[in-house]
């Protein structure tokens, strides 16, 4: 799971709840859409928290930036039914966010789960994105480790999903021994986070990592400005996966040193820069 870099949002930033036409949806916001607008898309078990560290840098850089927590993740509430919950169901989701954001013109970045949701989203309609990144976020199911370590969490919360303080504390009961420790502010955090969200979200979404088919040739052909970055080591999709897929969407290539799985947490400040100048890059700024 990513865990934020702190939790204290930064002076320019809010937190307030963004109106759809899908419903209320949690963000925090930062900056003036001087260059333009970015909306930032979390993974499996994330929320808005995992961008914490972006909000400052990327308003700096003259952009306005959206975190958000998805359907019935952390402060996003959802409903106990699993339908809501499918990949185009949150992929629609996105594109309700974009409009309440003003419509169009917005730099879309989705992290793990959230890569697989923006690539939905822009498939389904790309009219309103300027450029898309997919942030360690490969073209398929996540690896087979992975897949069985899902599948046994998803198994978990089908069975006792009603008890998910019980599920957190097995969880963090198998957590490296050699693991450094979380401060008590963040371990409370990343509880009370998982209690928040809702259990049919993880489900299908964890169905949805283990199960997603190959759409990077669709996604190809998609006549937008791309980009594939991620950490120097990635559990869920392997580091050359992720060249190849850069390759194959003709996409540009940029790995964090010294980073995994989630280098919008592990180095804020390099991952902010790089997507700066993507982005820059896409409108000739």
């Amino acid at each position: 799971m990513s865990k934020p870099p702190r939790l204290t949002l930064p002076a320019a930033a809010r937190a307030y709840l963004l109106t759809t036409e899908r419903g209320d949806f949690a963000v925090h916001e930062a900056g003036e859409p001087v260059r333009g607008t970015a909306l930032l898309v979390p993974g499996f078990t994330g929320s808005k928290e995992d961008f914490i560290g972006l909000l400052e840098p990327l308003a700096a850089a003259g952009y306005r930036v959206v975190a958000v927590d998805g359907r019935g993740q952390h402060e996003t509430p959802g409903p106990r039914e699993e339908a809501p919950y499918a990949l185009e169901e949150l992929a629609r989701d996105v594109l309700a966010q974009v409009r309440a954001l003003g419509g169009d013109r917005v730099h879309l970045v989705g992290h793990s789960l959230g890569g697989l949701i923006s690539r939905a989203a822009v498939l389904r309609d790309p009219s309103p994105f300027v450029s898309l990144t997919l942030m360690s976020s490969g073209p398929a199911a996540i690896s087979e480790d992975q897949q069985a370590r899902t599948k046994l969490l998803v198994a978990a919360l089908e069975a006792m999903g009603d008890d998910m303080p019980g599920i957190w504390a097995a969880m963090r009961a198998h957590d490296p021994q050699d693991a450094a420790a979380d401060s008590p502010e963040l371990a409370s955090f990343l509880r009370e986070r998982w209690l928040a969200t809702v259990p049919e979200q993880l489900i299908v979404t964890g169905r949805t990592l283990i199960s997603e088919p190959d759409r990077v040739a669709e996604l190809s052909g998609v006549d937008l400005p791309k980009l594939v970055l991620s950490g120097a080591v990635d559990q869920a999709w392997p580091v050359p996966l992720l060249d190849e897929t850069a390759r194959r969407l003709g996409a540009r290539r940029v790995v964090v040193p010294g980073t995994d799985h989630s280098p919008n947490a592990e180095d804020p400040a390099t991952t902010a820069r790089e997507l700066a100048a993507f982005w820059d890059s896409c409108t000739g700024v």
